[in-house]
């Protein structure tokens, strides 16, 4: 069974990660200088490197080849091959979800005691370690006060918020961000290069827009991509992206947005009625049309004299339909669009639950309309 791209291509040296520089510079230097803490935070969204950049932490201070004043892991010593191989005794992966009790961490504190069976230290990742039970929090804090000079934690989280701020502050805390669209761009062009998969530009930003932000999945959907068009010769096209992830176009949003801004509620209805007979998804229809509508909102912020088709902000738009959603918010105030797109998010939050899943859509356009007319 071949691997998915995201663990078959996962980075092994600090240099191929791409995006959480602040995270990576920070983690060189202290390797380099041999400042390492006990006990590291990172917190961010999912599919972000949390995880990947940990391990390359226990591998990077246990590797046996790695001289005074480097940081990368050789990742041919016996060390690193254990930690690539997922057999390494000394690096203990905990997924806090599941063992998010008392008698849990109370085991974990057990064996911080011993020393690393043949590292220098023992690493110890705790996933999601926002789960934790508040008598497992209170436990785990007592160790990492006062824990042993060969063990080093790190803590990963994606809800930062539901740590407590006793744990926080015995950590030395990292932020990861999401990834920009340029950076997956470029982690998408090496992975589709060492794998010869043959795509286009479009469609691959396509892949990127469709992650938000994370990379793991982004590289998910690419392997989506690849195993349905796997010994085509031709080249992955934009529309053959459309068609497998089911997206919406954003000429049918466009067209949507424009009767409601002609003030013309039957059409809208009408035209909702008829992608709905065709098997659209609505909740697929209504997240892009909450996106386009967010877009007009920044438009209409950003005024006239900005470099308005250059922003990241505008990613996916080609300059006519940036010209076309110019012309359509032109008709609305600013607190009115914002209005719009409350009203759709409202809309949206009904669909799955409607007995008729257009009707919150349609209750949405008559509404929007009736306040424009107002």
């Amino acid at each position: 069974m071949s691997l998915v791209l995201y663990r078959k291509y996962r980075p092994q040296s600090f240099s191929e990660i791409i995006g959480q520089e602040h995270v990576v510079q920070t983690l060189s230097n202290a390797i380099s200088n041999e400042t390492v803490s006990h006990a590291y935070l990172f917190s961010g969204p999912k599919g972000t490197g949390k995880t990947t950049i940990a391990r390359l932490l226990a591998k990077a201070v246990n590797c046996e080849n790695r001289k005074q004043g480097e940081f990368e892991p050789c990742n041919e010593c016996s060390s690193c091959d254990e930690i690539v191989r997922g057999r390494a005794m000394d690096l203990i992966e905990i997924d806090a979800a599941s063992h998010r009790g008392i008698d849990d961490i109370r085991e974990l504190r057990e064996g911080i005691k011993f020393s690393p069976t043949k590292s220098k230290y023992k690493v110890f990742i705790l996933d999601e370690a926002h789960q934790l039970s508040k008598d497992a929090a209170n436990a785990l804090l007592k160790t990492l006060e006062e824990p042993p000079s060969h063990a080093i934690f790190v803590l990963a989280t994606t809800e930062i918020h539901k740590m407590i701020s006793t744990i926080i502050s015995r950590c030395q805390r990292f932020d990861f961000k999401k990834s920009t669209l340029p950076e997956i761009i470029k982690r998408l062009s090496i992975l589709c290069k060492k794998e010869n998969i043959k795509i286009g530009k479009p469609a691959m930003e396509l892949i990127a827009l469709n992650s938000s932000g994370a990379m793991r999945d982004a590289e998910g959907l690419l392997n989506q991509v690849a195993i349905l068009f796997q010994g085509s010769k031709n080249e992955i096209q934009s529309n053959d992206i459309k068609d497998l992830l089911g997206l919406v176009e954003i000429e049918m949003v466009s067209k949507f947005t424009g009767f409601m801004t002609d003030k013309k509620t039957f059409e809208a209805i009408n035209y909702l009625n008829e992608i709905t007979d065709k098997g659209l998804d609505l909740e697929e229809f209504s997240k892009t049309l909450i996106n386009y509508l967010r877009k007009g909102l920044i438009l209409k912020i950003m005024g006239e004299g900005n470099p308005i088709s250059s922003s990241d902000y505008l990613s996916g738009l080609t300059k006519e339909e940036i010209v076309m959603l110019k012309k359509q918010v032109s008709t609305f105030k600013e607190a009115d669009l914002r209005r719009v797109l409350n009203t759709f998010l409202e809309a949206q939050n009904k669909i799955r639950y409607a007995s008729i899943p257009q009707l919150p859509l349609e209750l949405a356009v008559v509404e929007v309309v009736e306040f424009l007319n107002a």
